[in-house]
């Protein structure tokens, strides 16, 4: 198994890590359109959407995308765009996490499919605007993600004992939130002060633009994102969970499918271009 991971992670870095360093944002921009479609037929597939349907529906869901660059190339949607995003992902996600297991299935799955396919379209744009911004930006938003994930997982492991959503996820601990959030902030402060000063980017950060545009309020901003990453992966067990599955697919040996390996990210995306546009 362990094998196995370490050979897909190396695929998908020889993948990603070129388009993701090419000074144009197209390359990255079509390579993340069939990553968002495979993640489209996850969603179906997670949802009740069986076979030919699921394979339809994720490539509808990358068509979309492909008819979106053709439309707009990659200029910046208007800010309510985000505003939109930001309000689903936190009103939507509250309920959802409310309701638990159980509760997602009363929902038909018309408007389950629906909603999967405006989120994941969602994140994939602002992915692109993210690579537009510039490297060090969409760098930046990535790492805050796995910090939230990474140091909430050590923190869980050492001190958790209050469980967080036990009918959801049963590893996940409030110590750990905490521990992940205070990482996140950490990072943050590391960025700003060393990286984007020590370093030659090509953009500034995430970190930098909410001390530009929110000063000492932009902590708050990152205890923010940082919660909404947890939401994020919260969200996906959730529908796992209502599905009886494990994993999203096995798309990605020893790793699961591409929805277990972005939902964290989901939100976050679309909600940091949301706060630097405010």
């Amino acid at each position: 198994m362990l094998k196995t991971r370490v050979i897909t992670a190396i695929v998908l870095l020889a993948i990603l890590l070129p388009v993701l360093f090419q000074a144009s944002p197209w390359p990255f921009a079509w390579v993340t359109v069939v990553m968002i479609g495979a993640a489209g037929w996850e969603w179906a597939r997670l949802n009740g959407l069986p076979g030919t349907g699921a394979i339809a529906a994720g490539v509808a869901l990358a068509l979309v995308c492909v008819w979106t660059l053709l439309l707009g190339g990659l200029n910046a949607p208007p800010a309510w765009v985000w505003m939109l995003a930001t309000a689903v992902w936190v009103l939507g996600g509250a309920y959802a996490l409310r309701a638990g297991p159980s509760g997602w299935p009363q929902i038909a799955r018309g408007g389950r499919l629906a909603l999967g396919a405006l989120l994941l379209w969602g994140a994939w744009l602002a992915i692109v605007q993210a690579k537009v911004h510039g490297i060090n930006f969409i760098l930046s938003v990535f790492c805050l993600v796995w910090m939230a994930d990474i140091a909430a997982y050590f923190c869980g492991r050492a001190f958790g004992k209050r469980k967080l959503a036990p009918a959801i996820s049963p590893g996940k601990s409030w110590e750990g939130v905490w521990g992940g959030l205070a990482g996140v902030v950490l990072l943050g402060f590391l960025w700003v002060h060393v990286i984007d000063v020590k370093l030659a980017v090509d953009s500034p950060s995430l970190f930098t633009l909410l001390v530009q545009r929110h000063g000492i309020v932009s902590l708050l901003a990152l205890v923010f994102l940082g919660a909404m990453s947890v939401v994020g992966d919260l969200f996906e067990s959730l529908v796992k969970r209502a599905a009886g599955a494990k994993d999203s697919s096995g798309l990605l040996p020893g790793h699961g499918g591409v929805l277990d390996r972005i939902d964290a990210l989901l939100p976050v995306f679309p909600l940091a271009l949301a706060l630097i546009s405010l």
